[in-house]
């Protein structure tokens, strides 16, 4: 029996933030070492974050980063930890990981499979390592340092890598690393968060421990990094055929660590007795580095920790999950969104509908859950004087507890009155069933929250513009003229308040919206951050009825949420008695989602689309379903421009439409005309 202990950390990174993301690699060292792990697995680029983009095209980017892989080199003193890093060799860029033994480099691996789909576009500025390649990188003063396909042998012990990528692709290096007699395989990663997928990762991490016969070291990213993507942190550690530990995800604390004993034996002697893993002994041993090193002795394996809580025991309710996922991935981004841009707080106009109401109870969410980490939360927003204040008046007088009353506990209430401030801006057309339902909203989340009219500017703005056209303007010839100039009035109001408090305006315009342009520019997409973008209708009303009864694990419901759950979505910018709603206006949501992701994620045409849907929707004629699908198509070809210029928002799943990150389309293009030409030759021709 060789038992050794083992941990990965989960790091909330910052591109460019070199003070602090060294200072989080570092605390992360010091926890380790207080854990008595001997190896500690750090995610991918942890030094630069992952986030850089085109910076990592800066030289001096990649110079500060090999600075500060030396200084945290001489942090090592009796461990073995990798550590994530761009690094230039030959005039080309790498994505690395150094693995850092007693106090010096022992070597860099370099990545080779680079993730270039959907969210990610690492060819753009790294190059793929070739297989089988070594070499050595010397710099002027320093020791050379081998580089490449490499793997370790640190005191007997036999450590190899898969970076992120490589472990999603067909061909893992680590088959290869167990056939060279690999006894751990580190998995630095920078894996961002979507529904569900950490149950694909789990699957990865143990096919590769049972598969090779190895103990996996799984590390990740953790939190909005840069601004888009979420990571959820998620660690895992492996043995054989056993999990033995998993970190908890989407956590509000800067640095996670979990760690577990592995017997090296006992997996030497699982590749031992594995018939399909025929040893390599044919490949010279030049991609070894060998590296001396005194193993400490190690007490017996400990019992392996469970899920959090939040999903443990409801494996096989996937509502709970994805709606628990939802909360708190989005509350997690809105957080470190906050702090990291320095913003003193969010204003979200409140409507009295699903989409701010939803923006609204989101950032209450956040408030309740950062409070989970109240000192923690002190260090990261003591630049707003208030929340402070609040924070360190509680913290002065003990433990907080919000258990009891999450949503009506004094202190929750005093910092989300602070943080965030909502504006019910009211026209003649508005009704007092939303102007009750965003004051009842309000009230729940405890929001700062003001009651405006606007309606006077939008009739000062009617009347200008009739004066100048010289003839009235009518609800008959101009609709959507009348519509628009409502939302657009709303906007400079909140742009203010936001403005006064130096705060962060929240777009509140969904995916499905923005898939058929069913928002107003400058109106509802007014702010500097649009959270709920990635996120269908249909999905958002399940949540909210989600958060009405059932609410997170640890936090209690909403019941004021019933306000909006009990109305149909409208706009609410005709006249009243036309009685408009959204789906008058567009078709069903449940359908228009489904034809979103028909047609643009898995990029049928509209034929296919509506025989798909005649499928799935029976209850519609033929003929509706033609009048639905063709205005999809019409609507999202005529408003690509619209997506183009939506704040950005959080990429929450593989069906995202930000063209920035994921759903790529032309602004100008044919339209689909051939295509939805054909369409209506086909339901036009006789059965």
């Amino acid at each position: 029996m060789k038992l050794i202990r083992v941990a990965a950390g989960a790091l909330n990174q910052t591109p460019l933030d070199w003070t602090g993301n060294r200072r989080r690699v570092l605390d992360l060292i010091a926890e380790a070492r207080a854990a008595e792990a001997t190896v500690l697995c750090l995610p991918e680029l942890c030094v630069t974050g992952y986030g850089c983009e085109d910076a990592f095209q800066a030289p001096h980017i990649t110079e500060k980063a090999w600075q500060i892989m030396l200084e945290v080199a001489a942090h090592t003193e009796g461990m073995v930890v990798s550590l994530g890093l761009p690094v230039l060799f030959n005039n080309v860029l790498f994505n690395c990981a150094a693995l850092l033994v007693d106090g010096a480099v022992a070597g860099l691996v370099a990545k080779r499979y680079l993730a270039g789909d959907g969210i990610h576009y690492e060819p753009r500025w790294f190059k793929a390592w070739p297989v089988g390649t070594v070499r050595q990188l010397e710099r002027p003063g320093e020791a050379p340092i081998p580089i490449g396909d490499l793997h370790f042998d640190v005191g007997g012990v036999r450590l190899g890598f898969e970076i992120c990528e490589d472990a999603w692709v067909a061909q893992r290096p680590g088959s290869a690393l167990a056939r060279r007699g690999v006894d751990v395989i580190l998995n630095p990663s920078a894996s961002h968060f979507a529904f569900d997928k950490w149950r694909l990762r789990e699957r990865l991490v143990m096919e590769g421990a049972r598969a090779f016969g190895v103990s996996y070291i799984y590390a990740n990213l953790l939190g909005n990094e840069a601004g888009r993507a979420i990571y959820d942190g998620g660690t895992l550690i492996a043995s054989g055929s056993e999990m033995l530990a998993r970190g908890g995800r989407l956590s509000m604390a800067p640095t996670t660590l979990i760690h577990a004993l592995v017997d090296v034996q006992h997996t030497r002697m699982l590749q031992a007795r594995t018939v399909s893993l025929q040893p390599d002994l044919a490949t010279p041993t030049d991609d070894r580095v060998q590296v001396a090193f005194d193993w400490p002795t190690r007490a017996p394996v400990e019992a392996a920790p469970t899920l959090e809580p939040w999903v443990h025991g409801r494996l096989d309710e996937p509502l709970d999950v994805k709606c628990e996922e939802f909360t708190r991935a989005e509350a997690l981004g809105l957080y470190d969104y906050l702090r990291k841009s320095r913003s003193r707080g969010f204003v979200v106009s409140l409507s009295g509908g699903a989409d701010s109401a939803a923006c609204a109870a989101l950032v209450g969410v956040m408030v309740r859950l950062a409070l989970a980490h109240p000192a923690v939360m002190r260090d990261h927003l003591g630049y707003i004087p208030e929340v402070k204040a609040l924070l360190d008046e509680a913290l002065a007088a003990g433990p907080i507890d919000l258990t009891a009353a999450p949503w009506d506990h004094p202190l929750a209430r005093a910092i989300t009155a602070a943080l965030l401030t909502t504006a019910y801006q009211g026209t003649r057309n508005s009704s007092n069933v939303t102007r009750d339902a965003a004051s009842a909203v309000a009230s729940a989340v405890g929001a700062t929250h003001f009651d405006l009219d606007v309606d006077g500017l939008v009739q000062q703005y009617r009347a200008i513009t009739e004066k100048a056209l010289g003839r009235p303007l009518s609800w008959e010839t101009d609709d959507i003229a009348l519509q628009n100039i409502q939302a657009r009035v709303r906007g400079p109001s909140v742009w203010m308040l936001s403005n006064i408090k130096g705060a962060l305006l929240l777009s509140t315009s969904n995916r499905s919206e923005a898939a058929v342009g069913y928002a107003t520019m400058d109106g509802d997409t007014c702010g500097g951050l649009s959270p709920i973008a990635g996120i269908d209708k249909d999905f958002l009303r399940v949540w909210l009825r989600w958060m009405e009864g059932h609410g997170p694990f640890g936090l209690a419901p909403i019941p004021a949420l019933n306000t909006i759950n009990v109305q149909q979505p409208t706009a609410e910018l005709r006249p009243q008695d036309q009685g408009q709603t959204d789906e008058d206006d567009l078709m069903p949501y449940d359908l228009l989602d489904d034809i979103e992701r028909a047609a643009i994620r898995d990029k049928l045409d509209p034929l296919a689309v509506f025989k798909l849907m005649r499928a799935r929707f029976p209850q519609y004629s033929a003929d509706q379903l033609h009048v639905w699908v063709d205005r999809f198509f019409r609507l999202w070809c005529r408003n690509q421009w619209k997506r183009e210029r939506y704040a950005p928002s959080f990429h929450l799943d593989d069906a995202n439409l930000d063209p920035k990150t994921w759903c790529r389309f032309p602004i100008l293009s044919g339209g689909y005309a051939e295509e939805l030409a054909a369409l209506s030759a086909y339901v036009r021709a006789p059965s």
